[in-house]
């Protein structure tokens, strides 16, 4: 049964059913290039219950096939339909928003392909969107251009507001650095998809034909994920294995629905993880 809770948020009942999962990737099931202990087992768990399950990712680089790729090779076999990253969720908001338009990207692969997958044409042409997503390869050249279109009347739209991303050298600047210093040229703020916008948690939802009655969020940051999940309607379940601590975690207005040392804790458990 759908509850208001304090922040007049709708929430679920602790003793509804769990019918499917979204798990975020980074610090939930995998650090950098590592297995986290148990997240194969946990997803294992999954696929044999046949609970749908979808892992997201705010990082627009890769598409779901090349991350398949790159999580197999450290011991997660998961389906190419069953990644969600912002690109694919910037492409279905767009699709919905203006089937077959047209846009330029500042981006990689990830992000081009699911645009061209939507019938996007990309251009720099008087495009209807100027889409910035993350890249390895920030080009002065391309964030003039992109500058200019938005000056012009193109529409801005970012995959995500994450301002750094790791490396094995230290921090990169990611997705909403760049947008800022694009904002700060033209004075418009773009329409940012990925997470903490709920409506990546609800295009997800919608790509498995779940209801957030009956799903769960699973991840590792206060600020994105764990919000995202509220504001969808969903139950939501922090693990500590990433960002986000016990600690940290009270500095939030909100809380999760659970807190867990890692997703190695919901093994054997995965149909009802908030009864004792």
């Amino acid at each position: 049964m759908l509850r208001p809770n304090a922040h007049n948020w709708l929430v679920t009942s602790d003793d509804e059913p769990i019918l499917s999962y979204l798990t975020d990737m980074d610090g939930v099931l995998v650090h950098e290039d590592h297995l986290i202990p148990g997240a194969d087992a946990f997803l294992a768990e999954l696929s044999d219950r046949d609970i749908p399950y979808l892992v997201l990712t705010n990082n627009s680089i890769r598409t779901p096939r090349d991350l398949q790729a790159r999580l197999r090779r450290i011991g997660l076999d998961i389906p190419a339909e069953s990644i969600w990253t912002s690109a694919t969720a910037t492409a279905t908001f767009l699709d919905d928003q203006r089937p077959g338009g047209t846009a330029y990207v500042v981006g990689e692969s990830g992000l081009t392909t699911a645009l061209h997958e939507i019938g996007y044409v990309l251009t720099d042409s008087d495009p209807d969107y100027v889409v910035l997503g993350e890249t390895r390869t920030y080009s002065f050249e391309a964030i003039t251009t992109a500058i200019r279109l938005v000056e012009r009347g193109a529409r801005f739209i970012a995959t995500n507001p994450d301002a750094t991303g790791p490396s094995r050298e230290g921090l990169l600047p990611a997705t909403g650095s760049v947008a800022a210093l694009i904002t700060r040229a033209t004075g418009r703020d773009p329409y940012y998809v990925g997470k903490p916008n709920p409506l990546m948690m609800r295009s997800a939802l919608r790509r498995i034909g779940a209801h957030s009655q009956s799903a769960v969020m699973i991840g590792d940051r206060m600020d994105t994920d764990v919000i995202a999940g509220l504001e969808a309607g969903m139950r939501t379940v922090l693990v500590t294995s990433g960002i986000s601590t016990r600690t940290s975690m009270e500095q939030f207005p909100y809380r999760p629905t659970l807190v867990l040392d890692s997703v190695a804790d919901l093994v054997g458990r995965t149909e009802n993880p908030f009864t004792a």
